[in-house]
């Protein structure tokens, strides 16, 4: 295997691998082409290790089954990505230890600790100073990759020479304050590494490859040398890409040049644009685009691949460089072949709806890659989340992709197990929490016989105020009967283990993360190994090991700091597992998939914000103070993201994904994508859309529209009890459920089930108005309006709903709305007893109906009736919405139209029932109204209504005491949405009002 010898010509010597070319395979062949036999001399030089490793499989596949000699293959390290460095054997001997990167975070917290707080003013807690240490991490690096000295830069800018001080003060307090803590970090921090014996290791990266230049300058290598795939964003790489260009045997390749760019646009190019970091490696060196050359293993014949970088150079030039863009237009679609159509070939957009419907497309154009023998395929997005739905998608056939991300170590058994520890530190009692630890699969207590009885008598329903309030429960000797002996057992045990560590004051993180980890591993099966099992184990165990030997006098104010701060880092840890993976499947970050090979490209994420992601927000630096240091923009960043999406989007079957909805939100597409749709619509054509994944996704995620004879869904349930057992009392409650969902009476009153309460039920439900409704009944018999009337019910309403054991913070959301509620509902009050009704509260009605089973009691319990001499009118208060009127005629609430009827047959103690019927009324009562709804259609009557309501009742009565007639699931489906029935999952309703219910009996048609 022989080739054109790349170090023939004189150095130094520059090539380019076209964008859209497989970068690894042209360079491995072009080597192989060249070096034959001495193959095995040569020493590369890759960015990333990735990049390495997937250097030498193109080799090995150079070799096509013989037997290869690889040559070297070496990381170099992206310096602007942090990636570590090759090992630089003797060049590091001198140089001390680089600082770890969690040991640097704290370091620098503590400086920040101690040198902000006194120029802000303000105390600085242990989390935000580890989140602002990020931040000057961030500086740091970039003084370090730079290489840029800001001692003297900052001392001008804050003593006002160099006639800095105009501009320092014409900014906001924030950046003066900002400057004036650098200036003092800047230099505090090398004092600190000097004390410490360590360096930082950004400057220690950028001092290897200085001592590399170094090095090879005086004593430049004799063998093969060629550094590829790296745009030289850093001076120090910039200038190592120089020393290799000129050795004797070096060589530079470069990713995706633009070669064709006109001179005059090509001087036009901004930090912004794909092509301005390598411009600027170019000017660097005083290379011209004419003395860089394409590589030989790339000059063959490529007119597709050659149009579609033509088109995407063309689409994304410098803005001040479009204004002759109709001429260039013109000048393509005139070439042979019209350049514009050929480059649009195997190039597609597909516009998704939300983030499922994209992650569907994704993983059917993931999955159908497998279809061809050896074909891969790669999504390459930065958004995570999308990643991680698009896996979930691939799950469903069984495949698992290999994704550079990895799996969030949150989302691990023991990062679940963790994450809930530090919860209940905080507070013990938080019912959704206690039982996700207690039925971990790594607690000791899960399985245990006391965990369903606690669960149900102490976990549901409302949030416990404190533990003390469970143990003051469990204690109660009239609750003893409830709660058998195995849940005061597990609570009591639960309790010896939390509370001693609860007790503690956590002052030094590394002593609080110790006794978290000790409290962890008590609640653990197998003394705790159980946790540190596995991938996400050896993670965790590695993190907590070194956060507690990093953190030692890391000064907390509590316990919510510790929690915070290892949540944090749990939630930010990554678990690579590596292998178990399907090798064609590949889920890639920009920057990982700068040197990975792949025939089908992905491209997802296409949105403004995600890809170009936004600049971070820097607390320390703003553009002002980056010019004046002399630091990088933004945009730089913006550059290699544009590079990134050129070098994938010239590949020959690329597929362009976007979101009109990103999480719920409104998304615009991508800068790059709108500049590539306004040359094609100048031109006259579209990007190519393929709308048959979108089809597909959509049907697979919908239900079916004709059912396969094979698939059997449920029918809706008609179970036929026998009449002996159904019920012959109902409240008038319930007769509106009776009336709507006959099924639900079946599994409440027939098989006696009840629905669990949820845990941590909301005060906003059915507490919250329970406890109104009682500081109501108080009110009307305490008999007291006016101002002490609103200063009483304002009383009752805190004493009521401090009854239910809300939080202190519940009560503090509570507590404001408590006095507009007590004004508006005394003037409502003040109103309703001036016509000196007698007011009856909350009496039991009842009345006997002879039906042909028996004698069957209806039962009503008025929140009030009111008696005047000329009628009687019922109220019924709601914290919610109220029906309306027109729904209350039809009887799906017949609610207070059964209760007048029960009135007006003397089922009211104490009430003459020959006093005709008045007013129906709702009395919705809410912080700032209390509003009278009349549940009585003008032209009707109360009185009619009753008797229509009963007579209605009667009928359903006897038509339920014949054997066959089934109590059906919502025969009023109307209200379905509205309001959910808690036996819907039992009656499996998803499944046979989606899919059909052709075998269900006739539907029963509402009263």
């Amino acid at each position: 295997m022989s080739g054109p010898d790349i170090f023939a010509r004189p150095g130094p010597r520059w090539f380019t691998i076209p964008s859209g070319r497989c970068f690894l395979d042209d360079l491995a062949r072009g080597i192989c082409e060249a070096l034959g036999d001495r193959l095995s001399t040569a020493q590369i030089l890759t960015p990333t290790r990735r990049g390495a490793r997937a250097m030498a499989r193109s080799f090995s596949q150079q070799a096509r089954a013989g037997a290869l000699l690889l040559p070297q293959i070496r990381a170099i390290g992206d310096l602007d990505e942090g990636e570590p460095p090759f090992d630089l054997e003797a060049l590091a001997l001198d140089l001390p230890p680089a600082l770890s990167p969690l040991r640097r975070r704290f370091e620098l917290a503590r400086l920040i600790t101690a040198e902000y707080d006194g120029l802000d003013g303000r105390d600085i807690s242990a989390k935000l100073a580890l989140e602002l240490a990020d931040s000057l991490a961030g500086f740091f690096d970039s003084l370090a990759l730079e290489e840029v000295d800001a001692t003297d830069k900052l001392e001008n800018l804050v003593s006002g020479l160099g006639q800095d001080q105009y501009a320092l003060e014409g900014w906001a307090q924030h950046w003066q304050v900002s400057a004036k803590f650098l200036n003092l970090a800047v230099r505090a921090w090398p004092k600190r590494l000097a004390e410490l014996g360590l360096m930082d290791p950004s400057q220690r990266q950028v001092t290897l490859i200085r001592r590399l230049v170094d090095q090879w300058t005086d004593h430049p290598p004799c063998t093969p040398l060629i550094l590829a795939g790296t745009t030289g964003s850093a001076p120090s790489m910039a200038d190592l890409m120089q020393i290799v260009a000129t050795a004797e045997q070096g060589a530079v390749v470069l990713p995706g040049l633009d070669l064709s760019l006109a001179e005059d646009v090509w001087a036009q190019i901004e930090e912004s644009h794909p092509q301005g970091t390598m411009k600027r490696t170019l000017d660097r060196h005083k290379v011209k685009r004419e003395q860089v050359h394409i590589w030989p293993a790339s000059l063959e014949a490529d007119r597709k691949g050659d149009a579609r970088r033509r088109i995407l150079n063309e689409a994304l030039r410098p803005a001040e460089a479009t204004k002759d863009w109709l001429a260039q237009i013109a000048v393509l679609k005139a070439e042979e072949g019209d350049t514009l159509t050929e480059g649009l070939k195997g190039l597609s957009e597909i516009h998704t709806a939300r983030d499922e419907e994209a992650a569907s497309v994704i993983a059917l154009l993931m999955r159908e890659t497998l279809e061809t023998p050896d074909k891969v395929a790669a999504l390459i997005t930065p958004d995570i989340a999308l990643s991680r739905r698009v896996a979930a998608r691939l799950s469903r056939w069984g495949l698992q992709p290999d994704s550079s991300a990895g799996e969030p170590l949150a989302n691990s058994l023991t990062g679940r197990f963790l994450l809930d520890v530090l919860a209940l530190l905080e507070a013990p009692h938080d019912p959704v929490r206690l039982l996700s630890l207690l039925g971990h699969p790594y607690c000791r207590f899960s399985g245990h016989a006391g965990l369903f009885g606690l669960e149900k008598r102490i976990l549901r329903g409302a949030t416990p105020v404190s533990a003390e309030t469970i143990t003051q429960i469990l204690a109660t000797p009239d609750r003893l009967d409830r709660i058998d002996q195995n849940a005061i057992d597990l609570w009591a045990d639960y309790l010896a283990i939390m509370t001693p560590v609860r007790a503690d004051s956590f002052s030094d993180l590394s002593r609080a993360v110790s006794r978290i980890v000790a409290l962890a591993e008590s609640l653990a099966a197998d003394d705790g190994q159980v946790l540190w099992s596995g991938a996400p184990g050896l993670q965790a165990s590695e993190m907590l090991a070194e956060l507690i030997r990093e953190s030692a006098g890391f000064t907390l104010s509590g316990t919510h700091e510790v929690g915070d701060i290892l949540s944090h880092l749990i939630n930010q840890g990554k678990v690579r597992t590596g292998g178990n993976t399907h090798p064609r499947l590949l889920i890639l970050g920009a920057i990982e998939a700068r040197l990975v090979k792949a025939d089908r490209l992905i491209l997802a994420g296409l949105e403004e914000g995600v890809w170009p992601q936004a600049p971070a927000l820097d607390p320390f630096l703003s553009r002002p103070m980056r010019q004046k240091l002399g630091l990088p923009t933004p945009e730089r960043r913006t550059g290699l993201s544009a590079h990134d999406f050129v070098q994938a989007a010239a590949a020959p079957e690329v597929f362009l994904i976007t979101r009109h909805r990103r999480e719920g939100e409104p998304q615009v597409a991508s800068r790059w994508l709108w500049r590539l749709q306004t040359l094609c619509d100048g031109a006259g054509l579209k990007i190519p859309t393929d709308g048959r994944y979108l089809d597909w996704a959509r049907a697979m995620d919908a239900g079916l529209k004709i059912k396969p004879p094979a698939l059997k869904p449920a029918v809706r349930p008609a179970p036929k009890p026998p009449v002996a057992v159904r019920p012959m009392s109902m409240p008038v409650t319930q007769v509106e459920v009776f009336v709507r969902d006959p099924y639900a009476i079946y599994a409440r009153r027939i098989l006696d089930l009840r629905p669990l309460e949820r845990p941590n039920e909301p005060v906003e439900a059915r507490q919250r108005g329970t406890a109104i409704h009682k500081s109501l009944e108080r009110f009307a018999e305490a008999g007291v309006l006016g101002d002490e009337g609103v200063r009483r019910l304002t009383e009752m309403l805190e004493e009521e709903l401090a009854a239910t054991n809300l939080s202190p913070a519940q009560m503090a959301l509570q507590r404001p709305l408590l006095a507009g509620m007590a004004r508006e509902f005394v003037a409502f009050e003040t109103e309703r007893r001036a016509a000196k009704p007698r007011l009856v509260i909350e009496q039991q009605g009842e009345l006997k109906l002879g039906t042909s089973r028996g004698e069957f009691s209806l039962t009503a319990k008025s929140d009030r009736i009111e008696v005047r001499d000329e009628g009687v009118d019922i109220l019924d208060f709601k914290t919610g919405q109220p029906p309306s009127a027109k729904a209350v005629a039809a009887g799906f609430y017949p609610q207070l139209t059964l209760t007048a009827a029960i009135l007006r047959h003397g089922g009211f103690t104490g009430i003459d029932h020959k006093k005709p019927v008045g007013d129906l009324l709702y009395i919705r009562v809410s912080p700032d109204s209390t509003i009278a709804k009349n549940a009585v259609l003008k032209g009707e009557n109360a009185t009619d209504l009753a008797d229509k309501a009963l007579e209605s009742f009667r009928r359903r009565l006897e038509d339920y005491a014949d054997a066959g007639k089934p109590y059906l699931s919502w025969t009023a489906p109307q209200f379905l949405k509205v309001r959910g029935g808690d036996y819907d999952q039992l009656a499996r309703l998803y499944e046979w009002s989606v899919l059909g219910d052709d075998e269900s009996p006739e539907e029963e048609l509402s009263e």
